[in-house]
């Protein structure tokens, strides 16, 4: 069965260049054009990855961004923030909205192929193992659902996708670019701060009240996950 493709924009000749290179490349698409049809047609459609325009009619981009990983199974749903808005900080609300990666207009429809291959094969569960645990901390690899202490924990696939490499290496200390390189992908181009941002979502998702935070700082270093971690540095 095609992967679908659900893209979210309202510029006709936008749609129809998506449209052809998605299709080409052997994707089923269908298309949103404002905020309100995009949140209809996810919940209709259960698509693989969405293709979201940050300027819509109605609902902003960011606005569907967080509506969509508040849907039932919406947490783990790739998204791809596609917008003119190219600025730091804007990139950065992107991601701490729920966005996988961002790509500023104009955009290379070759390179943007790549970026939606490279999310849906990061995103993809492994098949070599069944779990991996640290402490009270268990991912279900075949049910690709993570839990600590009997809780379910709901994740992004990036989060998923970062948590999973720091359980099969425990302790090791990786550095932002290290982390880029493996959890990204040496073929997709994010910038070393986006790092920070999916550590503190997986923090925040991971840790609750009283319980200790099990991702070390380090300085000058970068991150790892430690059982014997008591804080943030």
């Amino acid at each position: 069965m095609k992967p679908l493709v659900l893209v979210v924009e309202d510029e006709v000749p936008i749609i129809t260049l998506l449209r052809y290179n998605l299709e080409r490349e052997g994707f089923k698409v269908v298309d949103a054009r404002d905020g309100e049809e995009a949140i209809m047609l996810a919940q209709e459609h259960r698509p693989d990855l969405v293709i979201l325009d940050w300027m819509l009619p109605l609902l902003s981009g960011i606005e569907v961004c967080r509506r969509l990983r508040r849907l039932n199974g919406g947490g783990n749903l790739p998204i791809i923030m596609l917008t003119a808005r190219g600025e730091e900080a804007d990139k950065v609300r992107g991601l701490n909205a729920g966005a996988d990666d961002y790509v500023t207009k104009p955009f290379s429809p070759s390179e943007l192929m790549a970026r939606v291959r490279a999310v849906l094969r990061r995103t993809k569960p492994g098949n070599d193992a069944e779990q991996l645990s640290c402490e009270d901390l268990v991912m279900d690899l075949v049910a690709h659902r993570v839990k600590r202490a009997g809780r379910d924990i709901h994740l992004g696939p990036t989060e998923f996708r970062l948590l999973r490499h720091f359980l099969e290496h425990p302790g090791r200390v990786f550095s932002r670019e290290q982390l880029l390189d493996s959890v990204w992908g040496a073929d997709v181009y994010v910038e070393p701060r986006t790092v920070d941002v999916h550590i503190r979502r997986l923090r925040k998702a991971i840790n609750a009240d009283g319980e200790r935070d099990l991702i070390r700082t380090v300085r000058s270093a970068g991150y790892s996950l430690d059982p014997h971690a008591v804080a943030m540095v």
